[in-house]
């Protein structure tokens, strides 16, 4: 699929995955428009982040909207009564900080700007394998939302129809680093972790399939 002068609505969280498909969209000569979401959550590293990764590859139109989905909590992202998980990830278990619904708000609020302002591609770091479970990060759900984009929108109608694009959805996370480091992206920059501290937890499940993900990538690479 070739992106080369293709108008692209990126989800830009700031995390190591969605500027990673930041990162592939700019070396593949696409015309990106980040969207960030202000959505209650516990802190503002990631949105920060999200700034710092948009400014790197000189996006131009950058959005962070606000959207407060701490009103009603359910997560504890948004619910600073609820503990983040720290014991690990457990299989066949979504932890408590999926947030309800999210994915499907921030596609929908994407799939909007992009028809506006005439986009191609709607840009999504989601990710099946190493990831917390999410029933929104699913390959079955992409599919699904494809299909409901392809209804919903005039240009689906008219049979020119606005596509996900998720380059990571089959990757395992030491697969999307060595992919952020082909495509120049400032890791340093980035922010993954569920905590607002000034460092990384190395508790928290993003925590543990990043550092994971980063040991597996140095031992690979001091092997050659």
């Amino acid at each position: 699929m070739s992106l080369k002068n293709k108008s692209i609505v990126v989800l830009l969280s700031g995390g190591l995955d969605s500027s990673t498909v930041t990162g592939i969209a700019k070396n593949s000569n696409a015309k990106i428009f980040g969207l960030s979401f202000d959505y209650g959550q516990r802190h503002k590293k990631e949105l920060n982040s999200a700034s710092k990764i948009a400014k790197h590859f000189d996006i131009k139109e950058f959005k962070i909207i606000k959207l407060d989905l701490s009103l009603w909590g359910g997560s504890s992202l948004t619910d600073t009564e609820k503990n983040i998980p720290t014991a690990g990830i457990q299989n066949d278990v979504i932890p408590n900080t999926y947030v309800p619904g999210r994915n499907t708000i921030f596609i929908s609020v994407a799939l909007s700007y992009a028809e506006a302002i005439d986009a191609d591609f709607i840009g999504l770091g989601v990710n099946s394998l190493d990831y917390s479970g999410y029933p929104d990060c699913r390959p079955d759900y992409i599919k699904k939302f494809q299909e409901l984009a392809d209804l919903a929108n005039k240009r689906g109608r008219e049979n020119n129809p606005i596509k996900l694009w998720t380059p990571l959805l089959d990757l395992n996370k030491e697969e999307i680093i060595q992919l952020a480091l082909d495509n120049h992206v400032p890791l340093d920059k980035t922010w993954s972790c569920y905590s607002g501290n000034s460092k990384p937890c190395g508790k928290c499940d993003s925590c543990r399939i990043r550092n994971s993900a980063y040991k597996k990538w140095l031992n690979n690479k001091n092997k050659k």
